[in-house]
């Protein structure tokens, strides 16, 4: 596959409530400048031809172009308006994209994920269709529900990541399905269109900036590399 038949959406649609903050979480600053130009800059490291979409909040389109000239970020990027929900918020980012190819869907606020990474998603996914980055669970699990709790067996569970990467065509039709509140990544989205999900390995360091000590921790590791 070549680069100029891969494509990436990055999700940048939330409003930082769970942050504490005025400012979205994707605009904070990590390391002097938004988290979601680390996201950006990743992609365009794995791959520097790749066909970049963001898609922001309606109405911060212009906030974000702001941030760009102050922080002198020039890379070459599409801006969709998102939608009221994560998979509308896709699915107005799948139209801006003309396949074949393939598309990695991922979450703005996950910064640190590696260029490394990204190349060997995009290449398992030229095989299988689709890979789905995954990690195991390091602590104990309980089901909770109206009979009480009871053990979970970890080794049976994985968290799940992005970026998701997808044949574009397919992810597509997936998308004209009407939306579930099941639908809580991109994943279950293609699944739920019949097709087979392909795991493979995540990376522990690729977290999801949603909370305040997450942006500390973010920090750490970036200085630690």
């Amino acid at each position: 596959m070549s680069e100029a038949n891969i494509f990436t959406i990055i999700v940048a649609g939330g409003l930082g409530t769970r942050m504490g903050t005025e400012v979205p979480k994707q605009y904070l600053l990590l390391a002097g400048k938004p988290v979601l130009m680390h996201s950006i800059s990743a992609f365009r490291l794995a791959a520097p031809a790749i066909q970049i979409v963001v898609v922001l909040p309606e109405g911060h389109q212009e906030t974000w172009k702001n941030l760009c000239e102050k922080h002198q970020f020039n890379e070459p990027h599409t801006l969709v308006v998102g939608g009221n929900t994560r998979y509308q918020s896709v699915r107005n980012g799948l139209a801006a994209l003309d396949g074949p190819g393939l598309a990695a869907i991922h979450d703005g606020v996950r910064p640190l994920i590696r260029p490394e990474t990204i190349r060997r998603l995009f290449a398992e996914a030229a095989i299988y269709s689709n890979a789905i980055p995954a990690i195991s669970a390091k602590d104990s699990l309980r089901w909770v529900d109206d009979q009480g709790s009871r053990v979970i067996d970890r080794n049976c569970v994985k968290l799940i990541q992005t970026p998701q990467v997808f044949e574009l065509n397919k992810l597509k039709a997936a998308y004209v399905q009407e939306y579930e509140d099941a639908f809580t990544d991109d994943a279950t989205v293609w699944e739920k269109a019949g097709n087979p999900v392909h795991l493979t390995d995540g990376d522990e360091t690729n977290i999801k900036i949603t909370r305040p000590e997450d942006l500390a921790v973010a920090e750490s590791l970036l200085v630690s590399e």
